[in-house]
């Protein structure tokens, strides 16, 4: 019988093509049993509520761009290996609708612990004090899911601008409109404002706490 073969991970992974189909807002457990041929109690024996499900979707979804975590090379900068990392983040956020809100709705993602942990504990092998540590990875990760969350909103639509007066915008916030205007120039894309923020953020404390970036003095 359909039920005796349920398994939790066949829920979550239904529950992830659901997410893909409907968003955060569609996932409910009345169209995740009707997917899955099963009866809405039936779940609860393998996932106790809400809450529980949105965080095994959260670890399903970083599974898939985090299978295996890795310390930098030697070599590596580590400003240079915790950007990358906070891309790869991004990327497992971006690909699938409500990523972000996915993330930050979580409790107890033992994966996002353990990325935390990772970096954390790379930064303080590389002579940086645990609190500045924390501190940096916390703002980072932080970031990249807030900056996920405005990425998946997306762009006013027709009807939100009709009526909107641009031009007594640009005139009420001149610096706002000109640095926006200044930074996306022909060519520059959303992900380069990605990467220059985290710049921004990630070499500011490295600056205080392992030297000057090269080339800076």
């Amino acid at each position: 019988m359909p039920e005796l073969a349920l398994d939790k991970q066949r829920i979550v992974t239904e529950a992830v093509a659901l997410l893909d189909a409907e968003g955060l807002d569609g996932v409910t457990t009345r169209k995740l049993a009707a997917r899955l041929g099963v009866r809405s109690p039936t779940l609860y024996w393998h996932i106790p509520n809400k809450a529980a499900l949105v965080t095994a979707i959260a670890e399903a979804i970083l599974e898939q761009q985090f299978p295996e975590l890795a310390s930098p090379a030697p070599e590596e900068r580590w400003q240079d290996w915790l950007i990358g990392l906070a891309g790869r983040l991004r990327h497992a956020l971006l690909a699938h609708p409500d990523g972000a809100r996915i993330i930050a709705a979580s409790q107890l993602s033992l994966k996002m612990a353990a990325i935390s942990e990772l970096a954390m504990s790379t930064l303080v092998g590389r002579d940086i004090p645990l609190r500045q540590a924390r501190l940096i990875v916390l703002t980072v990760l932080r970031f990249t899911v807030g900056f996920v969350l405005e990425e998946q909103v997306g762009r006013p639509d027709a009807d939100a601008l009709d009526g909107f007066d641009m031009d007594a915008y640009a005139a009420a916030y001149p610096t706002v409109t000109a640095g926006v205007a200044e930074y996306f120039q022909p060519g520059r894309t959303v992900d380069d404002l990605f990467r220059d923020c985290l710049e921004q953020i990630i070499h500011g404390p490295a600056a205080t706490s392992s030297g000057p970036r090269p080339g800076t003095g």
